[in-house]
């Protein structure tokens, strides 16, 4: 008869996705999974697979968890514009809380990290950008659609340069010790929005 996991493979999981934020894929080695997730090596192996697959999906869990926000904020009725500058104020915000310069946005670490030499990575780093930009894209379709955005703005061209800025955001917030870089950068990104 089989045994039973003697774990909660989804706190596992999260445990996974918190130590590889903090530290890093590389930096993480399966002695630090063992000790930060509580189980087995065997056990990790058997319930994700390598040390890669578990990186994979912790990434995974991480995209589910933060895009459907982004989805609510920006799709919620009314005026669109409004919410597009608070989104981008708010990535502003965090970048320059101590507590996001300490680890940054998975996503965007993951780019940095592996994105360059890792295709599955890669791919899901491609993905969520990609749905941040539909997302950025739709608000602002609807905000020129609703006199918000004047007739000349493009809403895709101006999606992707505030998906590059919000991702520059986070880069810039981990490094620098200067609240007010992100906060004005943002702020100057918004006036196109005028």
């Amino acid at each position: 008869m089989a045994r039973t996991k003697e774990f909660d493979p989804d706190a596992a999981l999260q445990a996974a996705l918190e130590l590889f934020w903090a530290r890093g894929y590389e930096a993480t080695t399966m002695s630090d999974l063992v000790e930060r997730l509580g189980i087995g090596r065997a056990s990790i192996y058997a319930t994700f697979g390598s040390k890669h697959e578990l990186y994979v999906r912790a990434l995974d869990r991480y995209r589910e968890t933060r895009d459907p926000q982004l989805m609510a904020e920006l799709s919620a009725p009314g005026p669109a514009l409004p919410a597009v500058r608070a989104l981008v104020r708010r990535f502003a915000a965090e970048a320059a809380t101590e507590e996001v310069r300490l680890t940054g946005c998975f996503v965007t670490n993951s780019a940095a990290e592996l994105g360059p030499h890792d295709r599955t990575v890669a791919r899901r780093v491609e993905l969520s950008w990609e749905q941040i930009e539909t997302l950025l894209h739709a608000a602002l379709a609807r905000a020129r659609a609703q006199g918000e955005l004047p007739e000349g703005r493009d809403p895709r061209a101006l999606a992707r340069m505030l998906l590059v800025l919000m991702q520059g955001l986070r880069v810039v917030g981990k490094a620098s010790s200067d609240p007010g870089r992100v906060r004005d950068a943002a702020e100057q990104a918004l006036a196109l929005l005028d």
